[in-house]
């Protein structure tokens, strides 16, 4: 599955401080519908995610009823990007390897 939306970049200050988007509603609703197929645990979906013309490996951590897009700092010094910086994130839903196995 491969989903593209947009979001504004934040910073959450929690004990693990990072930056995130969120996916919006529909998207959301959509990656719920998958996640027992996808998810290897806790609810987060494994991803391979885009901005830019930079893109890496990560997972989708549930929040609020919504799904958070972890945005690394090589990520955003790439495509230089700050807090509040709106983009373009497209998400390309995998299926863990473990769940390849059985």
């Amino acid at each position: 599955m491969r989903l593209q939306f947009r979001g504004e970049i934040f910073y959450w200050r929690g004990p693990s401080p990072f930056h995130f988007v969120r996916v919006p509603d529909e998207e959301s609703e959509e990656l719920r519908a998958l996640s027992s197929l996808v998810s290897y645990g806790w609810g987060v979906i494994p991803v391979r995610a885009e901005i830019g013309r930079s893109s890496w490996s990560t997972s989708l951590i549930p929040k609020d009823g919504a799904f958070l897009v972890p945005i690394k700092t090589s990520i955003r010094d790439a495509e230089a990007l700050g807090d509040s910086s709106e983009v373009q994130v497209s998400l390309v839903v995998g299926v863990p390897a473990s769940r390849l196995s059985r």
